[in-house]
């Protein structure tokens, strides 16, 4: 089984990064964009035996815990039970 966990900086958050993307863009002819929040990618294989309760229990403690600052950051995650 297959975890895909998305980390990202609070909405209330400044995203200094994200600001300097957005204007890099601005300055590339994207005058489109009005904002850009960067963020964190983790992928996350887990024994194929777990049960998807057990899955999502074992990837939001190690998102909790690990991942993330949960004072600043959110998070979300996808669990893909196919084999790739």
């Amino acid at each position: 089984m297959k975890a895909r966990v998305f980390v990202k900086l609070k909405k209330s958050v400044l995203d200094p990064q994200g600001k300097t993307i957005q204007h890099s863009l601005s300055n590339l002819g994207y005058h489109d964009v009005q904002d850009v929040r960067q963020g964190k990618f983790f992928e996350i294989v887990l024994n194929a035996d777990l049960s998807q309760d057990e899955a999502r229990q074992q990837v939001e403690s190690i998102a909790k815990k690990v991942l993330t600052n949960p004072v600043i950051e959110d998070f979300r995650y996808e669990l893909d039970s196919s084999h790739d």
